[in-house]
């Protein structure tokens, strides 16, 4: 029974962990590294399992054996038994203190393990950048380091443990000397029997083994409670922006119109800094707009803000006329937006279930009718096992290209109303580029775009250009109309022509 319940509990946290970290806030994954995150899923969830069920099972028997003997002490001798509980006060008021600062180097030993757990994370994951750069020996040192002051704070903790232990033992083994010296004392005075004294010795042992179990169990005790602490600070975490609730607008009424009004934000990690500045932006609906300017300037917190990835701080951002901030964001970024940004992410399954992880239950037709449109079709039947070859972690196997092309068909998959392209084909070759450029002018037609650009030439037919020059509107209009005004979008354009 204790198993299950064991097991079960363990399991409910673990969902409700997993759920409460995918329910954040974007802000939240800026600030939290993703090794730490795992290891409360993990080890946190795991300690805290194990001494849950050590603490219920010693705990119970042993506290039934104290409870039962208590009883027997004050009936044999309540004179004694008053002397014995004198003591009791100062144990509880010193166990009370040590435990307090026993869970406070607990949960530092715990987060310090976060660290080494993080390190190895990223480590492992960049496996690739370690080795192109020689950084093995780094890397360990680095490990070796957080892991070794984790070492010190487990040893501190262990010490701090085994005082308590022995200082318990000590008072318990007080206790059985001081019971035989009150007893001899009364059976001198005929107050009481050998046969109550050897009886009271008796169950004053039983409580003495009894408690000693439970001071072993203090270890188990102190590390559960840290990390039942550290993962329950994650599950009671309220995101700011809930993911769900809203309004939905019907689909055959959906044009796609966007507008950004008065719009100013810094991003939570760093609010001293504002990235955009009174950003006032219309997207006319089935048009295309990009997005130019060079590096830092809030090209891309334009794409992250439209996604809802943050709110705004100040003004709004509609679409068909209502705030973004009104309607669900589940069903918007279902149905609504399809977003494929610089560096997209695959999951180390198959090239069909990567494309169908824009809509779960697409058939497999229209999965292939996805791929056809973003040119992936022509370079998988290649493959000797088509649609079903795995593509490794983070989709390692294919080129940046046909990652890039199987992130559009999945994005196209789910037949959004708003395409945001944020630098989609910058991280290319010019053979790749020109693949997959072909592949979102025809993502883009009948659709409204917004087309974040660093390539000038890609984005030469777009209906309007806005240049962005620290978070400010600098110049908008079209490639001709930009290029003859010879300010700021010409200088851009000179220096990638003459660059080239």
């Amino acid at each position: 029974m204790l198993s299950h319940l064991g097991e079960r509990m363990a399991y409910n946290i673990k969902t409700d962990l997993f759920s409460s970290v995918l329910h954040q806030d974007i802000a939240f994954f800026d600030q939290q590294r993703t090794g730490e995150i795992i290891n409360r899923l993990t080890s946190d969830v795991q300690d805290f399992k194990s001494s849950f069920k050590q603490v219920i099972s010693g705990g119970l028997r042993a506290t039934t054996q104290i409870i039962g003997c208590a009883i027997s002490l004050i009936v044999i001798s309540p004179q004694m038994t008053l002397v014995t509980l004198l003591c009791v006060p100062a144990v509880i008021t010193t166990g009370s203190a040590l435990g307090s600062l026993l869970r406070s180097t607990s949960r530092s030993a715990q987060a310090q393990i976060e660290k080494s757990t993080a390190v190895a994370d990223e480590a492992v994951s960049n496996i690739r950048t370690v080795r192109a750069f020689a950084m093995e020996e780094l890397e360990l040192d680095m490990f070796e380091r957080e892991a070794e002051r984790a070492l010190v704070l487990n040893e501190r903790l262990g010490l701090g443990i085994g005082l308590f232990q022995g200082g318990a033992n000590l008072f318990l083994n007080s206790m059985v000397l001081a019971t035989l010296y009150m007893g001899g004392y009364l059976l001198s005075v005929n107050q009481l029997s050998p046969g109550q004294l050897m009886a009271f010795l008796m169950s004053t042992q039983t409580i003495q083994r009894s408690l000693a179990q439970i001071s072993l169990l203090f270890g188990s005790v102190v590390r559960g409670m840290a990390a039942g602490a550290r993962v329950f600070q994650y599950i009671n975490l309220k995101p700011g922006m809930p993911l769900t609730g809203g309004k939905i607008l019907p689909s055959e009424t959906m044009r796609g119109e966007i507008e950004f009004k008065d719009v100013v934000f810094a991003y939570p990690t760093r609010p001293e800094q504002v990235i955009l500045q009174n950003f006032n932006l219309r997207i006319p609906a089935g048009k295309t707009v990009a997005i130019v300017g060079g590096s830092g300037n809030g090209k891309s917190t334009v794409a992250a803000l439209l996604e809802r990835f943050y709110e705004v701080n100040k003004g709004s951002i509609t679409l068909d006329g209502e705030d973004i901030s009104e309607l669900d964001p589940t069903w918007m970024r279902q149905s609504v937006l399809g977003y494929i940004n610089q560096e997209p992410t695959l999951f180390a399954t198959t090239i069909m279930e990567n494309i169908r992880y824009g809509r779960p239950d697409a058939t497999d037709t229209e999965v292939i009718e996805a791929a056809e449109l973003a040119n992936v079709h022509s370079f998988v039947i290649g493959f000797p096992r088509g649609y079903n070859t795995l593509v490794g972690e983070r989709g390692t196997t294919l080129s940046g290209g046909q990652k890039q092309r199987i992130a559009i068909a999945r994005a196209l998959l789910k037949n959004p109303s708003v395409l945001i392209l944020d630098e989609a084909t910058s991280a290319l070759d010019t053979e790749s580029e020109n693949i997959v450029q072909q592949a979102l002018d025809k993502a883009r037609e009948g659709r409204t775009a917004l087309v974040i650009a660093h390539r000038l030439s890609t984005i030469k037919n777009a209906h309007i250009i806005v240049v962005l020059s620290k978070g400010r509107i600098v110049e908008m209009g079209t490639h001709e109309e930009l290029k003859n005004l010879k300010a700021h979008y010409w200088s851009l354009n000179f220096q990638q022509n003459s660059g080239e």
